[in-house]
This record gives C-alpha cells, structure tokens and sequence, in this order.
C-alpha cells in the first residue's frame, strides 16, 4: 500500500521507493531524513482541506511533513518485522 494510503497511527514499513518519481533534490532530501528501504514509518496527519495536503509522517524517531506527491511514491507494508525483502539473506 501507499503510503497516502496507510491509515494514521498505524506503525509500517517502508517496503520499495519509487525514486524516479522524485527529482534528484527531493529524493536527496527524503534520504537526509532517513526515508528508505526498511525504515520504520507512522502517517500522524493529513493536512490541508479535507485531508488532501501534506502528510506528517513519523520516520523512525523524526516527525516530518511530506508532500503528498512524494507520499505517493512510497509504498509500505504492515508486519512486525522490520527487514525490507531486499535486505534479506539469500
């Protein structure tokens, strides 16, 4: 699921980033936050009218607000272990 999808305060992971989605500045940015593969994210709000702004996502211990279009392309999943499926061992 996306990560516009996940409804608020439900702990997930993020599982793949689409990062030609984003331009190089605004996947930069997302990395110095510490969006990644396997990083641990919660959605807090859904700002703006009706909530269709910008998302306040906890990433690991970091509040940051995101745009909904660089949202979009991160896709999470829900589980208890925090390995993503391309950090495992083969």
């Amino acid at each position: 699921m996306r990560l516009t999808e996940l409804p608020l305060r439900q702990p997930a992971y993020v599982d793949l980033i689409d990062w030609s989605a984003l331009t190089p500045s605004e996947g930069q940015r997302l990395r110095e936050y510490g969006l990644c593969e396997g990083a641990s994210v919660e959605a807090l709000h859904h700002g703006g009218f009706l909530g269709k702004g910008p998302i306040a996502c906890k990433v690991g211990r970091m509040t940051i607000a995101m745009r909904r279009t660089h949202a979009a392309a991160v896709t999470v999943r829900t589980g208890p272990d925090g390995v993503g499926s391309q950090d495992a061992p083969a």
